[in-house]
C-alpha cells in the first residue's frame, strides 16, 4: 500500500477495481452512480447519528498491515484475520462509509476520464478569492 497516492491516482486504482469487479460490463447509468454516492453519504450520516466511529488503534493496526504487507514479499497478510478484525472495528462506521463515498466518486471520475484533481485545484483557487461564507448566512 503507496502511502501519500495523488487524487488520480486513487481514482485509477477505484476504477479499475470496479472494472475488474463487473460492475463496469456494460454502459453505466450516470444518475444511477450518482445516486450510489448519495446513498453513501446517507450511511455515513446514520454512523454519524449512531455515533458509530471506527476504532483507532484497530484502523492503526490494520493499516500498518497494508504498508508491510506491500513492502515485506516475506510478510503473508493472513485475509481472514484482517477482514474479521476490520468487520468488528471499521465495517459500517463514519469513516467507513466516507470511504466509500470517496471510492465511488472516484470510479465514476475514472469511468467518465475527469481529472478530478486538476479540478479541485481549479475549484480551491476560485474558492480562495471569494468572500467570507461567499457572501451566505449558511
Amino acid at each position: 500500500m503507496e502511502q501519500n497516492k495523488t487524487i488520480n491516482t486513487l481514482i485509477k486504482l477505484a476504477h479499475e477495481k470496479a472494472k475488474n469487479g463487473g460492475w463496469w460490463d456494460a454502459e453505466r447509468n450516470v444518475p444511477e452512480l450518482l445516486m450510489l454516492i448519495v446513498s453513501e453519504l446517507s450511511e455515513s450520516l446514520e454512523a454519524l447519528r449512531k455515533d458509530h466511529y471506527a476504532e483507532n488503534l484497530l484502523v492503526l493496526d490494520l493499516y500498518n498491515d497494508l504498508i508491510i504487507n506491500s513492502h515485506d514479499e516475506e510478510f503473508v497478510l493472513n485475509e481472514d484475520n484482517w477482514k474479521a478484525s476490520f468487520e468488528v472495528g471499521v465495517k459500517n462506521s463514519f469513516e467507513d462509509e466516507l470511504a466509500d463515498v470517496a471510492i465511488r466518486l472516484f470510479d465514476l471520475c475514472g469511468g467518465l476520464s475527469v481529472d478530478l484533481e486538476k479540478h479541485i485545484d481549479l475549484k480551491m483557487k476560485y474558492n480562495s478569492m471569494r468572500g467570507y461564507k461567499h457572501g451566505k448566512k449558511f
